[in-house]
């Protein structure tokens, strides 16, 4: 083999395993988001005891937009 033809078949080489190892580490990446986006919001407004942007509609009310 000619330094040439080993070099565009390492190269090749190379590249399908860098493509490879690329897409392995995206899935993996995607599914560990998914996974902490879950237990972030898991849970989350529930329970007797529960916080957040509740609902108030005396303190939302339109009332005055008619008044003038």
């Amino acid at each position: 083999m000619t330094p040439s033809e080993q070099a565009q078949l390492q190269a090749e080489v190379a590249m399908t395993g860098f493509i490879q190892m690329s897409k392995r580490a995206t899935l993996y990446s995607a599914i560990f988001l998914c996974f902490v986006m879950f237990a972030c919001n898991n849970g989350v407004e529930t329970g007797k005891n529960k916080t957040g942007s509740q609902y108030n509609g005396e303190q939302y009310n339109p009332s005055n937009l008619n008044k003038k």
